[in-house]
């Protein structure tokens, strides 16, 4: 009668099974045309109003982006203006060109002061890069609601900035090796202020966690680097020979120079093929590790994406890029010849060289350079934001999703200035 007690006696010493942790997809609804339509509008509108429309672009395009992504099916919506941005924008300028104005009257007086300066004027502009990127996620951030709380984020883009310029210092001395513990030292800052509500946001991730999934890359990276470096410099030095050897050098030699110029080409174009693959691989799998490490107190987060994800979005804006490029030097010719034909009865020598300096050509060129910015711009838009979004958020699930019922909302509206500095050194992002 024991044996048969016993077991009865001791269940209720076993702790009961955990309940299976809710989990929730994240979709995103793609309207891809009405993204392109946006932003090929927009490309337009800018070259009207002389790139002042940017401001209210960007804030259409996050509005998409934002309204399209759901989990439960509630989308967040994003409250940000373009007014606030232009104002940010105005703002900044009034830090930034007084800082410009200085080095440029610091190199008339003298040219020696002026390389002296270089030194820490990058430096000082690496520094508000840092603090731009901090201060204008704030903004985004405060500027994003969902089910009706607001996001928030507090912290100093100052103590902010000081921590990447020596994370970035250490990464440089040890030749990137650094650069995953400096990723996750720098986003547990930045989450350490971050906030839904009343939730406090942390990162979980390690640097060790990134780097065991990238440190493959690192090392095939420093290895094309380092092989092609040795190539070049043994073409260098075969080059010198060959020059040392007179007008006409022995067939051998001949040879020799021609086998290293032909290795050298094959060399560096295998590696400019070999980088958007391990660029696209990297970022893939920084995003799943990043989304990988965010919490909002029970709220988790999980990526599936793969590594590959991204590659054929990369290969397509070199394409375009590369499209770009044909039409813009087959142009280029052309603007030459409607030049050349404005050009009085001059020697055919004389009548090219000054086809290049007759306004038709430097009014030409312009406006095509402007058109390919533009274009370039709307290629990047469409593919490396709408798409890689597209993609990333498809590849999210959220956990305890039902902690975040009972938010109380807190927090301060940050302003645009950050933001503005950040346009203003041309390092936004999104």
């Amino acid at each position: 009668m024991n044996d048969v007690l016993t077991p009865a006696l001791l269940q209720p010493l076993v702790p009961p099974p955990l309940p299976a942790t809710v989990a929730s997809r994240m979709e995103f609804a793609n309207a891809r045309p009405q993204y392109r339509r946006l932003v090929m509008r927009g490309a337009l509108l800018e070259l009207i109003t002389v790139g002042f429309y940017r401001f209210w672009l960007a804030t259409d395009m996050r509005r998409h982006l934002w309204s399209h992504t759901s989990v439960e099916g509630d989308a967040p919506e994003y409250t940000g203006t373009g007014k606030e941005l232009l104002i940010g924008f105005l703002f900044a300028l009034a830090i930034i060109v007084p800082l410009n104005v200085g080095y440029f009257l610091l190199g008339l007086e003298a040219a020696r002061l002026k390389a002296f300066a270089s030194v820490p004027l990058v430096v000082l502009y690496y520094l508000f890069w840092q603090f731009a990127t901090y201060r204008a996620r704030r903004y985004r951030l405060t500027r994003t609601v969902w089910r009706g709380v607001r996001f928030s984020m507090g912290g100093s883009g100052l103590n902010y900035c000081w921590r990447a310029a020596l994370w970035s210092l250490f990464s440089v001395v040890t030749l990137g090796l650094a650069l995953p513990w400096r990723q996750a030292a720098l986003e547990r800052f930045k989450m350490r202020y971050t906030a839904y509500g009343n939730l406090a946001g942390q990162f979980e991730a390690t640097g060790g966690q990134l780097f065991r999934r990238g440190w493959g890359l690192w090392l095939i990276s420093w290895l094309m680097v380092a092989g092609l470096a040795a190539i070049v410099t043994w073409t260098v030095f075969v080059m010198m020979e060959v020059q040392a050897a007179g007008r006409v050098p022995p067939q051998n030699l001949a040879i020799k120079g021609i086998t290293a110029m032909v290795i050298t080409t094959i060399a560096s174009t295998a590696v400019q093929v070999a980088a958007p693959f391990i660029l696209a691989m990297y970022r893939s799998i920084e995003w799943r590790w990043w989304i990988s490490g965010i919490r909002f107190g029970e709220v988790g987060f999980e990526s599936d994406m793969s590594r590959g994800r991204l590659i054929g979005l990369y290969w397509k804006v070199i394409g375009w890029s590369l499209l770009m490029w044909v039409l813009f030097s087959a142009w280029t010719v052309a603007v030459v010849f409607i030049a050349r034909s404005q050009i009085g009865d001059v020697p055919e020598v004389q009548k090219m060289m000054l086809a290049t300096q007759h306004p038709v050509f430097y009014a030409g060129i312009g406006v095509a350079y402007v058109i390919g910015i533009l274009a370039f711009w709307t290629v990047t838009r469409i593919y490396m934001i709408h798409d890689v979004w597209n993609r990333v958020a498809s590849s999210v699930t959220v956990y305890n999703l039902a902690s975040a019922v009972d938010v109380v909302e807190q927090g301060q509206l940050a302003s645009a200035l950050g933001e503005g500095l950040a346009d203003s050194l041309d390092v936004a992002g999104f």
